[in-house]
């Protein structure tokens, strides 16, 4: 399975845990960050110095200062063994928090980002964590339906029905869904040959409404390597054929791992592409994209209906 984003812990950070191990401080204050969930407003999106783009997708603050993605400015949770903060890189547009657990003597890391309108659950792969009165619960896991060894989850997106879909590196990259019915939740189940045709499917988002699924994967009729493609819900709850986004999205290169803003104004998502150094050897660059998923939206169903 493709893999352009490792998690590297800063050296920084690292050194900061490390020393507070070593020192094993009283925690007076156990209130850990939280996350605006507000909408994203012109002034906020002004505020990176960038024209919001239109029909064709552009790259995101370019060129804004790595350092604003990763701020030291958080929280251990009682016990020591978690330590919570909020980065700024994605805001106002994706709220996240990140946090660190203790698991074997090693700070494992979790990104865990805020899907649908429910900001009162974040969530990253099969874990999860809760608003609570002091702050962000300790991390907990989605249960044994989701968490399992065999499985090889990367994205877990959720929609204001509760519904999940995720992926599956270790299954051949194919992308599950689990709805909720009556209260209960259903066991996860394949999702059709609309979605898991083609190589490195993966990366699944669901829309708040369970209107549209869009994921990447490698497709014959693609403009190259990985596409994004989306289906729209019909009416009897199948999903439609996938439609590819199209070339004011996709490249000949890599474009991955999208979502949508809370307000649904703007679509995320990064363009990869692998490169040859002198030596030889190869490395991957990652450059974040976004478009007006408004416009985009209104295309896109117009291609639904004709294909319909």
């Amino acid at each position: 399975m493709k893999n352009y984003h490792l998690i590297f812990l800063v050296p920084a950070l690292a050194m900061f845990l490390n020393a507070c191990d070593s020192k094993n401080p009283q925690v007076k204050d156990n209130h850990l960050p939280t996350t605006n969930n507000e909408s994203p407003t012109a002034q906020k999106v002004s505020s990176f110095g960038q024209k919001p783009p239109g029909i064709i997708a552009e790259p995101f603050a370019s060129g804004a200062p790595s350092k604003k993605d990763r701020e030291l400015k958080g929280k251990f949770a009682p016990d020591m063994k978690e330590f919570y903060f909020t980065p700024s890189g994605n805001a106002p547009f994706h709220p996240t928090v990140i946090a660190f657990r203790k698991e074997k003597n090693i700070w494992k890391e979790y990104n865990f980002h805020q899907y649908g309108n429910n900001g009162n659950i974040l969530y990253s792969d099969t874990k999860y964590i809760e608003r609570t009165d002091a702050g962000w619960s300790k991390i907990k896991s989605l249960g044994p339906m989701f968490d399992r060894d065999d499985w090889g989850i990367m994205r877990l997106s959720v929609s204001d029905k509760g519904t999940y879909v995720f992926d599956d590196y270790k299954s051949k990259d194919v992308i599950r869904i689990s709805r909720v019915k009556n209260g209960k939740r259903e066991a996860p189940k394949l999702l059709g040959k609309e979605i898991n045709v083609g190589k490195w499917t993966a990366h699944p988002f669901i829309a708040p409404d369970d209107s549209y699924l869009i994921w990447d994967s490698e497709r014959k009729d693609g403009y190259g390597d990985s596409d994004l493609y989306i289906s729209f819900q019909q009416q009897d709850g199948s999903w439609g054929a996938a439609i590819n986004l199209g070339d004011k999205i996709n490249t000949a290169i890599s474009e991955t791992g999208a979502w949508v803003t809370l307000d649904g104004k703007y679509l995320f998502f990064d363009r990869s592409e692998e490169k040859v150094r002198a030596d030889g050897t190869k490395y991957w660059t990652t450059i974040k994209h976004w478009v007006d998923f408004i416009q985009l939206k209104k295309e896109l169903l117009k291609k639904k209906n004709t294909n319909s």
